[in-house]
């Protein structure tokens, strides 16, 4: 587990990352803080379109412009704000000091090098290796990862590989560096479950190993609690839970996760069908006025819809963006009972 006295090496801060359209404003992540320290691994959760994989791509700085723009915030990397550097300089850090995992490998390698020479190119220009140097850590890096016959398959382009083979390869570029941060955007999804379980624990043991910090994109909670320190639970742009993993699975405190977790299939107990979560998440284009969960909330109440909590912190460190953890919400309560 992570020091916490260690000094953080990533802090994200007010980050926003605003889509200028036809349609109008898209909130994809929309005023979003956390803290990563070196060795420490941070998941973050949540369904399909909250943000999750916009705020990796913001932190590299690869978001599509137009019509993207980082419309505010700051993304701290030991201390330098990544927003404000030249292209020139994020190429240094790019693929070198933070690495990332792409969800889509097929999107994210060159279709017609062979796999190993697009490995061995991040080594030689970030590393200043000799070409054969470089080409010969790109065929360990294969292997590394868990790719039968690495020297053959280091030639081959990738369509000549399997979709779990490319990911493999996606992994080992992305490691190949040793990078300080890795930011893996659901690293696992085209993996069966035994290659699954072997790269998550390569990821591990390269993290002891140099004291690399993580980000673990992922909608898989089975991940999250075997690989995570902390957990970031995102909803429709924002952060609404940020806590210790323990502290998510075994007594989360805002609504929306309650409900992430109550959708899980139990073992042990006879479920005829899973609890899904009513309603749908909110237009990026046209977010709501107060909690951007409330109308899916099984405790919504007035002040819910009027004006929008924000992420506090409670007693034992637990950050939850909900009202119902509020004395405006016990002022509420008692009105309402006043009332009756």
């Amino acid at each position: 587990m992570v020091n916490e006295k260690n000094s953080p090496i990533l802090e994200v801060k007010g980050l926003k990352t605003h889509f200028f359209t036809k349609h109008g404003v898209s909130k994809a992540v929309d005023g979003i803080d956390f803290t990563l320290r070196k060795g420490e691994t941070l998941g973050i959760v949540g369904e399909s379109g909250c943000g999750k994989s916009m705020t990796s791509l913001s932190i590299l700085r690869l978001i599509p412009s137009p019509p993207g723009k980082i419309a505010g915030g700051q993304v701290l990397y030991k201390g330098k704000d990544l927003v404000t550097l030249s292209e020139d300089e994020m190429r240094k850090i790019r693929g070198n000091e933070i690495s990332m995992i792409f969800q889509e490998p097929m999107t994210s390698l060159n279709p017609v090098i062979p796999v190993g020479e697009q490995i061995a190119e991040a080594l030689r220009l970030h590393q200043s290796m000799r070409k054969k140097d470089a080409w010969n850590k790109a065929v360990e890096m294969l292997k590394l990862v868990g790719i039968p016959s690495p020297e053959k398959r280091a030639k081959q382009e990738p369509f000549q590989l399997s979709g779990g083979m490319r990911q493999r390869v996606m992994i080992a570029m992305a490691l190949a560096c040793t990078p300080e941060v890795l930011i893996a955007d659901e690293p696992t999804t085209a993996l069966d479950v035994t290659i699954q379980a072997q790269i998550l624990e390569l990821i591990k043991n390269l993290q002891k190993k140099i004291g690399m910090g993580v980000i673990m994109i992922t909608h898989d909670l089975g991940v999250v609690s075997e690989t995570c320190d902390k957990v970031a639970v995102m909803y429709a742009g924002n952060i609404i839970e940020h806590a210790p993993t323990e502290k998510i699975f075994t007594n989360p405190r805002h609504p929306y996760t309650q409900g992430l977790l109550n959708s899980l299939p139990k073992i042990h107990e006879d479920q005829e069908e899973l609890q899904t979560i009513e309603g749908s998440v909110p237009s990026p284009y046209n977010l709501p006025a107060g909690c951007r969960f409330a109308s899916r909330c099984p405790h919504q109440k007035p002040l819910c819809h009027l004006k929008k909590p924000e992420l506090m912190e409670q007693n034992d460190g637990v950050k939850v963006r909900c009202w119902m953890y509020t004395d405006e919400w016990t002022k509420h309560e008692e009105k309402e009972g006043a009332v009756k």
